[in-house]
């Protein structure tokens, strides 16, 4: 991960400025080696494992523990959490009184996963529940009005709302309204004022002292099923004893994983024994999509985060928002196959779109900032673009072009549905609620890292200004000269399974643990070539003859991969992760390319 340059530290083998723009810096300043020199001492790990976990903040006594993360030392009491004992009692009182309630979630994974956890355990104690997703473009996030009604006039005695409904005064005041208790579960930002409702479990919530504010809704949902369950025990409700909670992990991992929240504490034990759960495929829904993906070995992380989580989106972004959380509902194998068919084809449909639009959205940047430097802020916008793309294509020109990034799609009318994607060190929600603020735009918000907007067509040229107004100082100051922190140095021969095996207990890697990169000094390049669409693929000989193999992706036509394409033969530094790819039925390593420079 890129950020701002310390000119205290030297440079990784020398690297001040690579291909792409960087300085290669280590990860670790003088503290973290004495705590990876005391880990490797203490506990006999390897250096660069040390070297590994200590980058990640991991002192000498808490390294072993950290090795083998278990729900039973890092989950809390679920009480702790504000809220929770009252919405799992409410709960249990729809489950004695045989009550119909209507699950309204998320169009995304993570709401997908909270609204399917929470109908799994609601049908097994034999519960009536509907589960209700919102349209992305007609109806947008978190419940509205209407819906609510339609709920309750469909026989919904209680309602609860996954992944959104923290801020949806108006909407629950129509179930107060009817005398619905509403139940809230979320993990989204709130304000002082509360919406009115039964209970709301929201570890971001002012008065919650509870320290889970880095849970996914899926994973807060988990803590009050934990909660509702040990009390229905409690009570001696025979049915609590043949329901296995822990074989729903492999779903909170999912959204956990596509949710990047921070892969810490409690969330760091969800993935790896969700990992476990989903190794044993008893969900039929995940279980027919890792078909349709082409899964080939074990399941991990990258696979929920780029196989399956784009497959679940796919519904809620150009088709059926309500398929993803159906498909993880399902005991039958049949349907599920059918969904999985149905999301594997919608996801076909999506990445062709996003190629057409991101080809139009590049030459807009090109036309309108030359080579992206020049800009602080990128907007670009069309007419015929698809509104349920526009995150992905925000996301893609912020990668490409270092700079903070929105995508907008107007429609017939000329309002704009618009999505942007930030970089470290600029706050993009503060930027879209002052231009909020300013009258710019009918609506938006969004955190640090992301943010959501709607604008009238009128506007868009006082928007553009405005945010290259706001961001050009920070901007310029961010992107002037950015580092890319190195784990330790590994040659060809190095890179191999025992390293890999090693490396995957001090995961899994995400938001918040960050894949480790390492430096292949020297190494010559015996070959590179464009493989798929736009990715390169090379070959490393390191100097005692061994060969390793890596990819970098997404690279053609960009300074990474014109580098590669035209240093076959020569000596050069790369940086990369190395992970195991499972090729004809054997592991083997590979290198994911992510900078270069010349070997001086």
């Amino acid at each position: 991960m890129s950020e701002m340059v310390d000119p205290v530290q030297r440079a990784f083998l020398g690297v001040e400025t690579s291909v792409t723009g960087q300085r290669w810096v280590s990860r670790l300043d003088q503290a973290g080696q004495n705590r990876a020199l005391a880990i490797s001492q203490v506990h006999g790990f390897s250096d660069l494992i040390a070297r590994v976990l200590a980058g990640r903040g991991v002192v000498q006594d808490e390294a072993v523990a950290f090795l083998d993360p278990t729900l039973r030392s890092l989950m809390p009491d679920p009480d702790t959490m504000t809220d929770c004992r009252k919405a799992a009692e409410r709960l249990i009182l729809a489950i004695e009184r045989r009550e119909k309630t209507a699950i309204f979630g998320d169009y995304d994974v993570d709401g997908a996963a909270s609204s399917a956890l929470m109908f799994r355990f609601l049908r097994h104690f034999d519960v009536e529940a509907e589960i209700y997703i919102p349209d992305r473009i007609f109806e947008g996030y978190g419940p509205n009005p209407a819906a609510i009604n339609q709920l309750i006039d469909n026989g919904a005695r209680m309602i609860v709302t996954v992944d959104c409904g923290s801020t949806s005064q108006e909407s629950l005041a129509v179930a107060a309204e009817r005398n619905i208790d509403v139940v809230v579960i979320d993990h989204h930002q709130v304000g002082t004022a509360l919406p009115p409702c039964h209970a709301l479990v929201n570890p971001n919530r002012e008065d919650d002292l509870s320290g889970q504010g880095h849970l996914c809704a899926a994973g807060v949902v988990f803590l009050v099923l934990v909660n509702a369950h040990r009390l229905l025990r409690e009570k001696g409700d025979r049915r609590a004893g043949s329901f296995d909670l822990l074989a729903l992990l492999d779903i909170v991992a999912l959204a956990t994983v596509c949710d990047v929240v921070p892969l810490k504490a409690l969330n760091r034990a969800y993935v790896v024994k969700g990992l476990v759960a989903a190794r044993h495929m008893q969900n039929p829904g995940l279980s027919a999509l890792f078909r349709k993906a082409g899964l080939g070995g074990p399941v991990t992380p990258y696979h929920f985060g780029f196989l399956i989580g784009p497959r679940i989106n796919a519904g809620g972004r150009i088709g059926d928002a309500a398929l993803g959380s159906r498909l993880l509902t399902l005991e039958d194998p049949v349907e599920a196959e059918q969904i999985a068919e149905r999301l594997d084809e919608l996801n076909r449909e999506r990445q062709a779109m996003e190629a057409i639009m991101l080809a139009e959205a590049e030459a807009e940047v090109l036309a309108e900032y030359g080579n992206g430097e020049g800009a602080s802020v990128i907007v670009t916008a069309r007419e015929n673009w698809h509104p349920g793309i526009v995150g992905l294509l925000a996301a893609r020109i912020k990668e490409k072009f270092r700079r903070p990034a929105f995508a907008i799609a107007f429609d017939s009318h000329g309002k704009g549905t618009g999505s942007g994607r930030s970089i470290n060190g600029f706050d993009m929600g503060k930027l879209v609620r002052t231009a909020v603020e300013n009258g710019l735009l009918v609506k938006g918000g969004g955190h640090a890292m992301a943010a959501g907007l709607t604008v009238e067509r009128g506007n868009l040229g006082r928007l553009r200004h405005f945010f290259e107004e706001k961001g050009e100082a920070a901007i310029r100051d961010l992107v002037s000269v950015q580092t890319l922190k190195i784990d330790g140095a590994l040659g060809a021969a190095g890179a191999n399974l025992a390293l890999i095996d090693q490396l995957e207990l001090a995961g899994p890697y995400g938001s918040g643990h960050p894949q480790p990169i390492f430096a292949l000094p020297g190494h010559r390049l015996r070959d590179a070539r464009q493989v798929g669409a736009n990715h390169v693929k090379v070959t490393l000989e390191g100097q005692d003859g061994s060969r390793l193999e890596g990819i970098a992706f997404r690279a053609l036509e960009t300074p990474l991969g014109d580098f590669l394409l035209s240093s076959r033969g020569m000596p050069i530094h790369l940086a990369g992760s190395i992970s195991a790819d499972l090729w004809q039925g054997s592991r083997r390593v590979q290198l994911r390319v992510l900078d270069a420079a010349r070997a001086l």
